[in-house]
């Protein structure tokens, strides 16, 4: 028997002797209370400071792992958990001398990048959130954390819940978009599909909400750079899906990398104690992202030594990675620069979500080797992640119907991203083997069968500059032909064809951490390709690969029909197959506006007006806020998405003129598959507040319902709204509303809407 196991034996009849009761949340709590208080009651101060901290384990990815430096630390009980292995077996070995081989055997915490699946790859969070479909981020991430239980890993740092309005930055991929009400959902989703019942199960991991905090509003969109917000922005915008994530209970929350009106998110006191915990209630752990502590120096505030002081003081309980709690707290607690018992109070969070997770319980709750075998990139995963995937795909344009293709004739399949493995998945999925994915290529072939042929062409380059493509594909081996002649082989391809189905985009690594774009269309060479492609004459499907909104306004004028893929995942190939096909209608709708230049960001439908607001028609006019030479208007705007079917909507009624307070009032619209398809409709509402104590956006999305219609039928779709959807923060940051007019649309996106208006008493 393990020597944690003995104190875990102990303690629990030390509570059973104290009368302590495990029936009802207030027993758990106390018994909890209890156990953690005599832990720590026998801890030394290193101790309590190994457990704050959280090195990275990178070096047991090929080391070994009984003589690395992490074991070492591990054994003197100066490390609280670990993050970067991979494999159950290495997660064994450390969690063992963590147990057995350190002087009071606390178990480890074992984190991990599941951003959007372990093994099996779902789509980039920006693709799931354009499903509409919580049930369906839920049911991701209850795989994604039965797939990393199964392998070791015990902690998630997910979701990742910044709302980004500019699509530059790279990490917009990460995200659910630009809206606050969708993005709180998507976050709440996630929470409840990694934690589960509690975290009780084996099967269930706990989730780290992040970048605590407006990390997707740095400046220019540039990736790490500061922030700049007033507190009512925050408020009404910003802070929404953060808080939608405590409210569904996640166990962590991360605080970001950017200072935010000058003072780094980790030294925040403001945002870590007097907002999230004080003002909101959390009572999880916060743990810094990586060396943020550290980066405090380059930001020009501290050196790491009062920089530790500083996190700590202000709310922060874990240091990943620099090492500051660990080694320089001690000499502030002597300096009384911090006080023992802001470290205990870290110590004890760190310490109750082990707690939470049943590792004192059971240290070996996450290494079951047989799960691994059995649970891992399994067939029903690999059929929710194929599902799901067709659930995200964004019809653009469908000119003529060209889509669905029909499984006959010739196709010819273009571009570089047509038979590129390695590229399905996009940013952070580096636990997947890419070998096990399936192309587009391989998918189509299957698809059709004998029943057409499918040709393929790589066609271009990335980029045509070298170092520019190498930059797009990250560590990863750089494979490049002859521009002329891919392009000459792709135009024989292509002449030989009925339709031409382009593959074209960004590549995985072109869109996530620290891929930031100044320019945000398609890259030069693949562009190139695509206009050599319409010069054919020959039909063209633009399959888009893409982890931001791009810049497509020559593709929008030209090419008959652009399905935007994202990147789908470990199923991709024959998730695109499905649609493309049309086994699958398209009914994904955008969560990001994609601009016509990248000029206009940020951009985003929610935006407040001006005092001389433009007219959003085609021609310029002068002395209004608009541009000498592109509209105000997206290319394509937020919640907008075709389908195969067509759905018409009817009149839009409200149910009385006036909402009473405390009352209630039902808003309905008929719609109609008016296609030749069944299909998906997402059905959005959004409310516009006339007038009120300060400029209110010109509409915001507060409710959507998504509907499946056989062709042919009609439902009448009812919404019912409450004075809680008019509430916001005023100047003053009150949470309410003032009585008066407001506008009520619907309709299949935030620019096609029908209006009608009420009081509010």
């Amino acid at each position: 028997m393990g020597k944690i196991s003995q104190f875990v034996k102990a303690g629990l009849l030390l509570l059973v002797m104290a009368g302590c009761s495990s029936s009802g949340n207030g027993g758990k709590d106390a018994e909890m209370d209890r156990f953690v208080s005599d832990l720590m009651g026998r801890m030394t101060l290193q101790e309590k400071l190994g457990q704050l901290n959280l090195p990275a384990g990178n070096d047991l990815v090929s080391g070994a792992v009984k003589n690395s430096q992490l074991a070492e630390a591990i054994r003197a009980g100066e490390v609280g958990g670990f993050f970067n292995v991979k494999g159950v077996g290495k997660i064994y070995q450390l969690q063992r001398m963590a147990v057995e081989e350190s002087r009071l055997g606390i178990p480890l915490m074992v984190g991990a990048d599941v951003i959007h699946g372990y093994e099996t790859i779902f789509p980039i969070p920006l693709a799931l959130s354009c499903s509409w479909d919580t049930a369906a981020v839920e049911r991701m991430a209850r795989i994604s954390a039965t797939e990393a239980s199964a392998d070791g890993v015990s902690w998630t740092f997910s979701p990742m819940v910044d709302i980004c309005r500019d699509a530059r930055w790279g990490r917009v991929a990460e995200g659910s978009g630009e809206d606050p009400y969708l993005g709180a959902l998507m976050a709440g989703a996630y929470v409840r599909g990694y934690q589960g019942d509690g975290m009780k199960q084996h099967n269930e991991i706990m989730a780290c909400v992040k970048h605590f905090a407006l990390y997707g509003a740095s400046e220019s969109g540039r990736d790490y750079n500061s922030v700049d917000m007033s507190r009512n922005r925050m408020y009404n915008v910003y802070l929404r899906p953060y808080k939608g994530a405590v409210d569904a209970g996640v166990g962590s929350v991360m605080s970001s990398f950017n200072t935010i009106n000058g003072v780094p998110a980790t030294a925040d006191k403001w945002l870590l104690t007097d907002l999230l915990r004080n003002e909101w209630g959390f009572q999880g752990f916060v743990v810094t992202d990586y060396n943020s502590i550290g980066e405090m120096k380059s930001h020009g505030v501290a050196d790491v030594q009062e920089a530790s002081a500083r996190a700590l003081n202000a709310g922060t309980d874990m240091d990943m990675v620099t090492h500051g709690f660990l080694h320089t707290l001690e000499a502030s607690l002597k300096a009384k620069a911090v006080t023992q018992e802001r470290i205990d109070e870290a110590c004890r969070r760190v310490l109750e979500a082990k707690y939470k997770l049943g590792l004192f319980e059971n240290p070996y709750k996450y290494c079951d080797t047989l799960r691994a075998r059995k649970e891992l990139f399994t067939e029903a995963h690999r059929k929710a992640a194929r599902e799901i995937a067709t659930e995200t795909f964004v019809l653009l344009k469908n000119d003529g119907q060209l889509l669905p293709l029909q499984k006959k004739g010739r196709i010819a399949l273009i571009g570089p991203l047509a038979d590129a493995q390695n590229n399905m998945c996009g940013t952070w999925s580096m636990n997947c083997a890419t070998d096990r994915h399936v192309t587009m290529y391989d998918a189509f072939r299957r698809a059709v069968g004998d029943r057409a042929t499918v040709s393929y062409a790589k066609g271009s380059n990335l980029y045509y500059d070298e170092q520019m493509e190498q930059g797009a594909v990250g560590p990863r081996p750089l494979v490049r032909g002859n521009d002329n002649q891919l392009r000459a082989e792709a135009l024989r391809v292509a002449a030989s064809a009925d339709v031409i189905v382009a593959a074209l985009g960004e590549s995985a690594e072109m869109s996530g951490e620290s891929a930031s774009r100044t320019e945000i269309q398609l890259p030069d060479a693949q562009r190139d390709l695509l206009k050599a492609l319409v010069a054919t004459g020959k039909p063209v499907v633009l399959a888009l690969f893409t982890g931001r909104p791009l810049d497509l306004c020559w593709e929008s004028a030209h090419v008959p029909a652009i399905l935007n893929v994202w990147f789908a995942g470990s199923e991709a190939g024959d998730a695109i197959a499905d649609v493309v096909f049309g086994d699958v209608s398209p009914s994904g709708k955008l969560t990001t506006s994609f601009p016509r230049a990248v000029g206009q960001l940020p951009l985003y439908y929610n935006h407040l007006n001006t005092g001389r607001p433009d007219a959003d028609d085609t021609s310029f006019n002068r002395y209004t806020s608009n541009y000498i030479d592109q509209s105000n208007e997206p290319l394509y705007p937020f919640g907008y998405g075709l389908s195969y079917t067509t759905f018409t909507y009817g009149t839009l009624k409200l149910s009385a003129e006036r909402l009473p307070k405390g009352g209630q009032l039902k808003v309905t619209v008929p719609v109609a598959n008016t296609g030749r398809y069944d299909g998906v409709e997402i059905v959005q509402l959004y409310l516009h507040d006339v007038y009120a104590e300060i400029a209110r956006p010109v509409k915001e999305l507060k409710a959507f319902q998504r509907i499946f219609l056989k062709k042919g039928e009609t439902r009448k779709v009812e919404f019912v709204l409450d004075d809680e959807d008019l509430k916001y923060y005023n100047s003053r940051l009150e949470y309410g509303y003032e009585p008066g007019e407001f506008e009520v649309m619907v309709g299949p996106d935030s620019r096609n809407v029908q209006r009608v208006t009420f009081v509010a008493e």
